[in-house]
């Protein structure tokens, strides 16, 4: 065969492709992203942030339900002054106690969707979620059976600085 005869040949053929590492790449890779997508589901809590302070604002008197997180204990304030405090138990905030309270405000005020959860620094961000829990919502027995059933309490959280 002459040169050219080669060559040409040489042209007219497929190159190979070695895809057998990208192969075991994938192999490996989808199952574990499929796998760590399922377990990673995040949940997003709508939160309303205060507005600036507005000069057209009315001022009517708002009973407003503000659970202040100190290093201490909780305390339950509604807007001027504290009305109940939880001191921490044994290192731990009392929650059952928060819940308990916070069910005893939302049966005299059914209509108040809103709440406030105000922090002292260096409160630990595991401590926060468990409060807006709570605020959110709490576990009550339904009537007439022993099954627990949610109950929204006051889902429209703000958060902000403790004074």
């Amino acid at each position: 065969m002459s040169r050219r005869q080669i060559k040409k040949q040489r042209m007219l053929e497929t190159p190979h492709l070695d895809i057998t590492s990208f192969l075991n790449l994938m192999v490996v890779l989808i199952p574990f992203l499929l796998i760590s997508a399922v377990f990673s589901r995040v949940a997003i809590m709508e939160l309303s942030v205060p507005l600036s302070a507005g000069g057209d604002t009315v001022n009517i008197p708002n009973f407003a339900i503000e659970v202040i997180v100190r290093k201490t204990g909780l305390e339950i304030a509604n807007g001027q002054f504290v009305e109940a405090v939880l001191p921490k138990k044994e290192g731990r905030y009392d929650m059952l106690r928060l819940r308990e309270m916070l069910l005893r405000l939302k049966e005299h005020y059914p209509e108040k969707e809103d709440a406030t959860v105000l922090l002292e620094s260096d409160i630990a961000y595991d401590h926060l979620i468990r409060v807006m829990d709570a605020v959110r919502g709490t576990e009550v027995k339904a009537e007439g059976s022993d099954e627990m059933q949610r109950m929204p309490l006051f889902p429209d959280i703000s958060i902000g600085d403790a004074p």
